[in-house]
């Protein structure tokens, strides 16, 4: 925790003043839609950006964008992960606006969508795939098709974990290890110990214990966590979840939708885990609603052998617009000509040049911070040393420090992910974008602790 919290406040305020005097125009567009849209706003958690109102954009291209009032920036956020392709990739631009031309929703195949599914199965190691417009709908139904085939309940979910806005996930544990809502959930529809395990991450005993009763269905996972800072799997973490399902009889599940930056196949294919299921969701559409969850041949079997035709339109798995022909053309078009395999090196190599950035002016002012990378992804935390769990992670955490390093950022023309302190690396981002970064944060640093 930052202790001198009168000093951080006389810099949040200074930083505030500087957004006003250089954001007039996003601050009038603000001002007008909140008319019509709470915050002005299209979804409210875009109020939690820090500043006095939000950054209005008015186009991208690559790793960076330009806002309402012609400032441009270096996009390190890149739609959390929902733009790691970078911004209007060409390939992915063309595809989807010729596929716009011709029809863009039939509730019918295109090819592209055959070809869409070959390419994942090549990536990440499983032959049977489905379409959504969601990482959170691909959870959903897989979520579904577990509670159908296993005919159990529950599903198991990490502490501190994200899967989008899945209700099984919104679930934590208190100090005496019951599993209870997570703090902000609104609405639930249900107490949250009736639908879901939680446990630790990288905690074996408690995942045996959570499994031993024979009531879960699947444990639902990133193999990484990513969404309270980035923690780790620590060595053995993922062979023990893969043999405790195969004796509890229970599906693995794996979210791959950020851990995608490790690799082309994300940690599945990298570190050769194997999931009875793997959801994949945001970049692959180049920028458009799309998302895939794959299954093994077996998951697969038992869950068409178990849909009657009649009912297989009503059951709760589905979307009049998922599978699109748009959607498709843009996954066909990302995976083949921008996500190749051949970026990520060289987007693993900017990341790794941001994160020495980080722990340059880390090491330099004594901070008691860390910094962790996964792939082309890299995150700071407030603490000394990385976090083995959620909990960890969810301790060291100061909303006014986080806010006031974000705002610091974006007076400087740097965008990083907001609620956390994430950068991502796109095809499109270059060591002088870094660079930018790595000063503007050693500048942030020094005002917090130089005497």
């Amino acid at each position: 925790m930052y202790e001198d919290r009168e000093r951080l406040r006389a810099l949040w305020h200074g930083e505030v003043e500087l957004f006003r005097r250089t954001h007039p125009e996003s601050g009038r567009l603000a001002q007008d839609a909140s008319v019509n849209m709470p915050d002005g706003v299209p979804m409210l958690w875009m109020a939690k950006w820090p500043g006095p109102w939000p950054v209005y954009v008015r186009s991208a291209s690559g790793g960076h964008f330009e806002c309402a009032d012609g400032i441009d920036y270096v996009d390190l956020c890149l739609g959390d992960t929902g733009a790691m392709c970078g911004h209007a990739p060409a390939a992915s631009v063309r595809a989807i606006t010729g596929q716009l031309t011709r029809g863009s929703t039939f509730m019918l195949p295109t090819a592209d969508a055959a070809t869409a599914a070959a390419l994942l199965s090549e990536r990440f190691g499983l032959p049977s795939w489905q379409f959504t417009l969601s990482a959170t709908d691909a959870n959903r139904a897989l979520i579904r098709f577990a509670r159908q085939v296993t005919g159990r309940r529950k599903i198991l979910v990490v502490d501190y974990c994200y899967h989008g806005t899945v209700d099984e996930a919104y679930a934590t544990l208190d100090p005496d290890g019951s599993v209870i809502e997570r703090r902000g959930t609104i609405g639930a529809p249900v107490p949250p110990s009736e639908t879901t395990a939680v446990v630790p991450f990288n905690d074996v005993p408690a995942l045996e214990a959570a499994l031993s009763g024979g009531d879960v269905a699947a444990v639902l996972i990133e193999p990484a966590m990513t969404n309270i800072g980035i923690v780790l799997p620590e060595d053995g973490w993922h062979d023990a979840l893969r043999r405790i399902c195969d004796e509890t009889g229970t599906l693995l599940i794996i979210d791959e939708t950020h851990t995608l930056c490790a690799g082309p196949g994300g940690m599945t294919a990298r570190d050769g885990l194997s999931p009875d299921a793997v959801v994949v969701g945001k970049t692959i559409g180049g920028g458009i609603p799309a998302a895939a969850y794959g299954m093994t041949q077996t998951f697969a079997d038992r869950v068409r052998s178990s849909l009657e035709l009649e009912d297989i339109d009503v059951g709760g798995v589905g979307g009049t617009l998922a599978g699109n022909a748009v959607s498709m053309a843009g996954i066909r078009a990302t995976l083949a000509e921008v996500l190749t395999p051949e970026v990520w090196p060289g987007m693993i190599e900017v990341a790794t040049e941001w994160t020495a950035g980080v722990q340059a002016a880390i090491d330099e002012f004594s901070v008691p911070w860390q910094v962790t990378q996964l792939g082309c992804r890299a995150e700071y935390s407030f603490r000394e040393t990385a976090p083995r769990d959620g909990r960890e992670a969810a301790d060291a955490d100061d909303f006014e420090l986080q806010q006031y390093l974000h705002l610091h950022a974006l007076n400087r023309g740097i965008l990083i992910t907001p609620f956390h302190n994430m950068a991502l690396m796109s095809p499109a981002t270059t060591s002088a974008d870094v660079a930018r970064h790595t000063e503007a944060f050693r500048d942030a640093v020094a005002s917090l602790y130089a005497d």
